[in-house]
């Protein structure tokens, strides 16, 4: 059962809403379910001499009863209630028992307080109802509703667990605000894809990334094409900043601003300052390079950020709380890096990915003086080497780094899970199933061309390799060997051993990692690390074999000389002789 609290300053447009038929005929039968007073209120959708005027006044008569000046400018307080897929569906009487809990809970509404705000609970469809409530009690002053949205989420724990419902995870006050009922309607009113509020955090994110400095990270937001408004002190220092979409406008024309904070606790320019203090990556400027070298950048940065993010693996495995905090958001800043330069193959599933993780980049455990800066500098790398083309060497490093991004994620989850904090572990959850979908198509290619490249190596040698495995993993060997990868890897230890590796070395090396028991496809986390372990290229390296010698095609045979004729000579008795042929 899902709370959304939200306030807003129009009774009557939220009424026409609820009563309406829906942006897509979607509403069914509304109706009131629960009211303050049941008598006092008009119910428009079962009463045809109701009207929403008649509901909007008697819901504002309190607010409007007060001078302008003390009538607060969000008087209306909005709170969706739904239930999860898969409940069973509520009736009339037990959603209205779930509104009544719910304003007492959150202080609108205390059972016994005669004075509390009016309110009223509007029911159009199967699994959802809207509590909707004005700001103002009857005796004047505004209701008591500090964390309000804490609180619905606590009482609605209460009630999934008498009621037999799913439970769901609690919140921790450490998410980023969602948005709003009227800016996902504006969003779909005006044709974008999504509220700004969402587009502006995942800009601001992106910026962030690797940022080695306060400069950069100003020039970066205004570098991907947003509104940048800085508050100054009268000293010219920077106090705060806000950000807007071009084009989005209020009533009056104005651009509509989110401050870092509104957009998510950690991206106000405290907690962004703490963050570059803590972990500022190295700021080396960009050697000259022709283009071959420039363009196998994001190939070379890939494989960099690949051990450094196996490195945090072990940070997540430990004890040590404030160390995990700070992995997690040094993930979380490579994680945005990586979709803010990704080819348009994973362009999609890997922005998924970082949105999910950038919640399980915060909970309580702070990390203010544990360091971050390994994976911040990969994050720098990535951003500094440009985008990924996906192909070739490029294409391959961008599969080995998802993949030791798949088993970082699965570190996560378990780090959350030990310390309790479900929603983390959720979003990091939810995050590696994108990983995994993104890595499935960046792998496609490289792996098809290694398994090639495998079938073709001679069984003796293909044996030889199936009992250095059994060597080496004696308890995953039957199961390697049945991987599809298991051409792929045996392609990967033939091209190590022409490289100069001894095989069962390399192999030893690439098991001492952590988290292998946790990889989906075994096969293929080895030959991602036997490549970055070894420096073998990213992609198959055919064995050049030796050419067959051509055989010159036949030359036309020119026609036989005719024989000269023999000259004749005499000896000196007078006898013809036949003289030498010419």
């Amino acid at each position: 059962m899902v709370p959304d609290i939200s306030t807003g300053s129009r009774t009557y447009g939220l009424l026409a809403y609820l009563y309406g038929p829906g942006r897509r005929d979607e509403h069914t039968d509304p109706h009131l379910v629960a009211a303050w007073i049941p008598e006092l209120a008009p119910d428009p959708g079962r009463d045809p001499a109701a009207t929403l005027k008649q509901l909007t006044d008697r819901l504002d008569l309190p607010v409007l009863a007060l001078p302008k000046n003390r009538r607060p400018a969000q008087h209306v307080w909005h709170c969706p209630v739904r239930t999860a897929p898969g409940d069973r569906h509520l009736t009339d009487a037990e959603w209205a028992e779930v509104a009544r809990r719910i304003v007492h809970a959150t202080g609108i509404a205390e059972e016994g307080d005669d004075k509390a705000c009016r309110w009223i609970a509007v029911r159009h469809a199967d699994d959802h109802i809207h509590i909707v409530a004005t700001l103002k009690r009857e005796d004047g002053r505004s209701p008591r509703r500090h964390q309000d949205g804490i609180r619905a989420q606590a009482e609605c724990r209460k009630i999934e667990k008498e009621w037999g419902l799913q439970i769901l995870n609690e919140g921790d006050g450490t998410a980023a605000q969602r948005p709003t009922s009227a800016e996902r309607a504006k969003a779909e009113r005006t044709g974008r894809t999504e509220p700004p509020r969402e587009t502006l955090r995942e800009h601001v994110r992106q910026a962030l990334a690797g940022a080695a400095h306060e400069d950069e990270f100003f020039h970066r937001l205004t570098e991907a094409g947003l509104r940048l408004d800085k508050r100054l002190a009268p000293s010219g220092d920077i106090l705060g900043y806000k950000v807007a979409l071009p084009g989005d406008r209020n009533r009056d024309g104005e651009p509509i601003w989110f401050s870092g904070s509104r957009l998510a606790p950690d991206l106000s320019l405290p907690r962004i300052r703490q963050r570059l203090a803590a972990g500022s990556p190295d700021d080396e400027p960009l050697p000259a390079a022709s283009p071959a070298l420039r363009a196998a950048r994001p190939a070379r940065a890939r494989r960099d950020a690949a051990h450094i993010a196996e490195q945090a693996i072990t940070a997540l495995v430990g004890d040590g709380d404030e160390d995990g905090a700070a992995q997690l958001i040094g993930i979380g800043e490579l994680l945005d890096a990586v979709a803010h330069t990704a080819p348009a193959s994973t362009r999609q599933e890997l922005a998924e990915a970082a949105r999910a993780f950038e919640r399980a980049t915060r909970s309580h455990i702070r990390a203010e003086h544990a360091d971050h800066r390994a994976l911040r500098s990969a994050a720098r790398g990535i951003v500094r080497a440009g985008n990924a083309l996906g192909k070739g060497e490029d294409g391959g490093a961008t599969a080995m780094l998802l993949s030791t991004m798949v088993l970082v994620t699965i570190a996560a989850i378990r780090w959350h899970s030990a310390r309790g904090h479900a929603q983390q572990a959720a979003a990091a959850r939810q995050a590696a199933q994108h990983l995994r979908t993104a890595y499935r198509s960046a792998a496609l290619t490289p792996m098809n061309a290694m398994r090639e490249q495998g079938r073709r190596i001679p069984a003796p040698v293909r044996d030889r390799y199936a009992h250095t495995v059994e060597a080496v993993l004696p308890d995953q060997a039957d199961h390697i060997l049945r991987e599809p990868g298991w051409d792929a890897l045996v392609a990967t230890l033939a091209q190590a051993e022409r490289a100069g590796h001894d095989s069962e070395v390399l192999l030893h090396q690439a098991i001492e990692w952590r988290e292998l028991e946790t990889a989906e496809n075994v096969t293929d986390v080895l030959v991602w690390r036997l490549r970055r372990i070894g420096n073998l290229s990213a992609t198959a390296d055919l064995p050049r074999t030796r050419p067959h010698p051509r055989t010159p095609p036949p030359q036309p045979r020119s026609p036989k000389p005719a024989a000269p004729e023999p000259t004749v000579r005499h000896d000196s008795n007078g006898t013809r002789r036949p003289g030498p042929r010419r």
